[in-house]
This record gives structure tokens, sequence and C-alpha cells, in this order.
């Protein structure tokens, strides 16, 4: 595997991102890296309450055909052109649980997502653009992401990892999240708040990632994102939480 592929699939291990650009082999095989690690973040979306959560980490692809990832979910590379990537993919999304500031608000549950995504990959740079929409649990609506990742090759054992990240998330998604109802509102004495709009979410990610042997490696995370338009102006974010969002977390991962 050459040095900036492998360093697009410590990307995906550490951020989520998938590696759709595997070596084209004569007879595919798997391969990939899975792991575990913990995750210091919000306790939900738009939350100031912070606690550490074990993670697991899987990404693999099967040649340059098929993937699994945790954040990237289950997918197939419909298009295989140049550097160019376009598959469809049924992944998940989160929902909110009724704790802390919001227990009493209703839980809203997350589900199964089905999408599109269409990458692009050179030697250092990843662009993606996706589109997904539930078809479980209880957030309609839809969500488009687009994230730029720039690989930096650091020695033999080391890569760093950085990039933007922008998404644009649905009126109907939003008001499943970030609304609060009449009743909710009585229980909680949280204002009730009825989304008429969508918002957006700017953010950025950093990892660096080291090779303890060629299978075995560790990699710490950090990212901040930032929530806007009517989720920034819900009384969860704006009186409970607060709309700057940050991650950090170390993940250990055995590659084959």
């Amino acid at each position: 595997m050459s040095a900036s592929l492998h360093g697009v699939r410590l990307l995906a291990l550490a951020v989520g991102l998938s590696t759709a650009a595997a070596a084209n082999a004569a007879q595919p095989t798997w391969e990939g890296s899975v792991g575990a690690g913990a995750i210091y973040a919000p306790d939900y979306l738009g939350s100031d309450d912070y606690e550490w959560n074990a993670w697991p980490s899987l990404d693999a692809t099967y040649g340059d055909t098929f993937f699994v990832s945790v954040t990237d979910g289950i997918g197939w590379n419909l298009v295989r052109e140049g550097k160019w990537r376009v598959a469809p993919f049924i992944g998940y999304t989160f929902g909110r649980d009724d704790t802390g500031d919001i227990r009493a608000l209703d839980q809203v549950d997350g589900g199964a997502t089905v999408g599109l995504r269409a990458s692009y990959l050179d030697d250092t740079w990843r662009y993606s653009a996706a589109a997904e929409t539930p078809f479980t649990g209880d957030i309609d609506g839809y969500r488009v992401k687009f994230a730029a990742t720039h690989v930096a090759r650091l020695g033999e054992r080391a890569a760093f990892i950085v990039g933007p990240r922008f998404s644009y998330t649905s009126a109907a998604w939003t008001d499943d999240l970030f609304g609060v109802s009449t009743g909710e509102s009585a229980r909680s004495g949280i204002r009730a708040y009825d989304p008429n709009d969508g918002y957006f979410t700017l953010g950025a990610d950093a990892t660096l990632s080291y090779y303890l042997t060629r299978q075995w490696s560790i990699t710490g995370l950090v990212g901040v994102a930032r929530l806007t338009g009517d989720a920034e102006d819900s009384p969860i974010v704006d009186d409970l939480g607060d709309a700057t969002q940050w991650r950090a977390g170390a993940f250990i991962n055995y590659h084959f």
C-alpha cells in the first residue's frame, strides 16, 4: 500500500471517513483496521456537559468495491472512474437521550439512514459529499455533508490529518432534535420552540496517528463544530447548552 493510501486509511480510522480508494487488486480481499478507544464529547448535540464514552472503530474495504465503516456505514462503490467514487450506503444517525438538562423532554430515537456519497481522492487530499435520509427511528428530513481532508506523512511511522467539514440539516430534522413542544415546555420549564428552517454546521478535525508496529497503531483526535441557524436559536442550545461543540479521543487499532 502506498504512503498516501496508507495515510487515507489512517484518516478513515481516526475520523470515520471511508477508504474508497483501496488498491485495485486482481483478486480482491478484505483489508482495513479494527480497534477501540474513547471519545470525550457533549452528552447530546448542543449540550455544554461533556462525558467520556467507549467507542469502536472499524474501517474495511473489499478491493475497490465494498466498504464497512463505523461512521460511513456499509456501502458499494457503484462508480469507480479514475480518482472518483460514487457509493450508495446505509448508515446511522444518533438521536437524543432524555438526560441531564433535557431529562424532562421526550427521547428522540436515532435510526438507520440511506444515502449517496461521492468522493475524489488525489495523493494527499480527499474530498467528499454525501446526502442521507433516515428510514427508521424518530428523525425525519435529510442531511447533506461536505468534507476535505489532507494527509501529511511525518516520517515512517506517523501521519497528521486535518481538514474542514460542513453540513446542512433540513428543517424537519432540526425540529426533531431541537424543537420543544408545548407539553415538553410545561414539564420542563423550557420555552416552547418550533424551528422553521434547517441549520448549518461548520467544523474541523485533526488527528495524529503513530504506528507502533506494521499492524498496531495509536491515534489521537480533536475536533470542533459550530451549530448555526434554528439549531443555535433553540432553547436546548441557547439557554441550556452551547452552539460550539468540542470532541477529543484516543484509539488503538489493528490493521489487517
